[in-house]
């Protein structure tokens, strides 16, 4: 891997993380902290770019940039499960397991989704 994908990765992996971080406290201002929705709407749009990557059959450079770097710093698992975990705590139990079938749910639809449309595009 040659330096420039390396800079690439670090400029594009602190360009998701931001955009993550600015979409969510978006959500979550105008939602509040009772349902993490801003989370699902990071990692639903994030499954739909990556499974559009995959449909458009991205390898290379190209996948490590767009996929590794920039989507994979957009999307977080982490947080999704951090929380779970807040919900889990705080007593609310069936937001908790909604949140857990929710995320599943969503993300394989639109990792789906979007690699249908990269195949067709």
């Amino acid at each position: 891997m040659s330096v420039w994908v390396w800079i690439g990765v670090a400029l594009l992996a602190g360009a998701g993380a931001v955009v993550r971080f600015v979409l969510d406290a978006a959500i979550t201002q105008r939602h509040g902290r009772g349902f993490p929705f801003g989370t699902l709407a990071v990692n639903a749009s994030g499954a739909l770019a990556l499974g559009l990557l995959t449909g458009l059959a991205a390898s290379g450079d190209t996948l490590v940039l767009a996929g590794t770097a920039t989507l994979g710093s957009y999307t977080t698992f982490s947080t999704w499960m951090l929380e779970t975990h807040r919900l889990a705590e705080e007593g609310a139990l069936a937001p908790a397991a909604l949140n857990v079938l929710v995320s599943l749910a969503v993300g394989v639809g639109a990792a789906l989704l979007g690699r249908a449309i990269g195949m067709h595009a």
